[in-house]
């Protein structure tokens, strides 16, 4: 098995294989809560007026959207889980566009299939690669706003390479230097209308989730499913 860490949007494009697109904080961690919340599908999209205009030909649609990390105007929801975790999504069709993670899904258009990365499911997202046994598999960390990369994305990515290639890893000194690192972020108090700093911890519940998320592609969208590996 190859595996290749790739960065930001740039690396999306270069992808191959079985892709796994990275984004920790927040847009990859949320989707799993969302689906938690019961979600029926969500469908990620790579620009505002491209989820407005979808919301048109749908029924039962909730919209999740940030940019800057703030909640898109008219939006239902922004790009957290601390907004999402209480909610009660069933039978809702969710329609998602964030700066980071949908971009990169919107970019990897030469991979052969794609899933997302966080560490809220990274155990199942090992399994999952394990059981598919790729020839190639793309780890692409889109950083913020696919233009920079940070360093919760890099973390998983590693983590997954490695814990793939029986290396050991240490999760909990990554979260020490999140905490003080890229992640101080998530707890400056200026930031927490739309990014509360429960977030941290949410983002971080490493291997809360026992299921994958995997791009289905149809005629008129393409849509996430939830595909459990326990």
């Amino acid at each position: 098995m190859e595996i290749e860490i790739l960065q930001l949007t740039e690396g999306a494009k270069m992808a191959k294989g079985l892709t796994v697109v990275i984004d920790v904080f927040r847009a990859f961690s949320t989707t799993c809560y969302v689906f938690a919340a019961g979600a029926e599908k969500i469908i990620p999209v790579e620009h505002v007026e491209e989820a407005i205009n979808l919301k048109k030909t749908l029924k039962n649609v909730v919209m999740l959207g940030e940019r800057n990390e703030r909640k898109v105007p008219g939006f239902d929801f922004g790009n957290s889980p601390t907004h999402i975790i209480n909610q009660n999504f069933s039978g809702k069709t969710i329609i998602m566009t964030t700066s980071s993670g949908t971009q990169g899904i919107a970019n990897a258009t030469l991979a052969d299939e794609i899933i997302t990365g966080s560490f809220v499911n990274a155990e199942a997202i090992i399994t999952y690669i394990r059981k598919i046994e790729p020839a190639v598999v793309s780890l692409v960390c889109m950083g913020y706003e696919g233009r920079y990369p940070t360093q919760e994305d890099t973390f998983l990515a590693e983590y997954v390479r490695d814990k793939l290639l029986n290396k050991e890893t240490n999760f909990e000194i990554m979260k020490q230097i999140l905490r003080t690192g890229d992640g101080v972020r998530l707890l400056d108090p200026a930031n927490h209308e739309w990014s509360p700093a429960s977030d941290f911890e949410l983002c971080l519940d490493i291997n809360r989730f026992d299921f994958v998320l995997k791009i289905e592609k149809g005629e008129d969208y393409n849509w996430l499913n939830m595909i459990s590996v326990s």
